[in-house]
């Protein structure tokens, strides 16, 4: 089975890479603000594990709303970061890829803060999965932290301090902010973990 993984450059998604060490890693640069950021982070994580990485860059930041798009969000909302359906078009995107790639496994880096977003539960991983499996090339798609936090995460990854601070999680910015929910996910984390944290 060849593996991939939707590689963003993030804290969960990076232990995650340390964990599972994919065959493959696809980062996709769709018109966040924080792009190129992700990028090298991941670039980071994939010459560390010796990981085939591949980048894909489709501009979709006309179709975004919130932190990530750096517009206002949008109506519907459940939070400032919310973009319409953004994790169906990351796993959609990485799948297009993977399969030219001979993958049969996509990884996700889902953790169990997610499920504050109806795309990041139990119930869309199912639907997601089906879905693919539904269509030709035989890929099927998990979240193996998906029961986790991402300090459990990290912990059962053993990743080391000195990657995980490579992790970029911000939602606004190639440099972080420190207001966001993504680095107050990452200070807080680190701080659960014993790591340093940004001052």
């Amino acid at each position: 089975m060849k593996t991939a993984l939707l590689l963003s450059g993030g804290m969960d998604s990076i232990a995650l890479a340390w964990w599972k060490k994919p065959n493959v890693a696809i980062t996709l640069l769709y018109g966040q603000k924080a792009a190129e950021a992700e990028k090298m982070a991941s670039s980071a994580v994939c010459m560390q594990l010796n990981i085939e990485h591949h980048i894909v860059e489709i501009d979709c930041s006309s179709l975004g709303s919130g932190d990530m798009a750096g517009s206002a969000a949008h109506g519907d909302a459940p939070a400032s970061d919310w973009w319409p359906y953004r994790n169906q078009m990351l796993v959609t995107l990485a799948a297009m890829k993977a399969i030219s790639l001979g993958v049969t496994m996509l990884y996700i880096g889902t953790v169990k803060s997610d499920e504050n977003h109806r795309d990041g539960t139990v119930t869309f991983l199912r639907l997601i999965n089906d879905l693919l499996r539904y269509q030709e090339g035989g890929l099927s798609v998990a979240a193996p932290a998906i029961g986790l936090s991402t300090t459990e995460l990290v912990k059962e990854s053993h990743v080391p301090a000195s990657v995980i601070a490579w992790a970029h999680s911000c939602h606004k910015s190639n440099l972080p902010c420190g207001k966001c929910r993504g680095c107050n996910k990452y200070d807080a984390s680190m701080f659960e973990l014993q790591y340093a944290c940004r001052v």
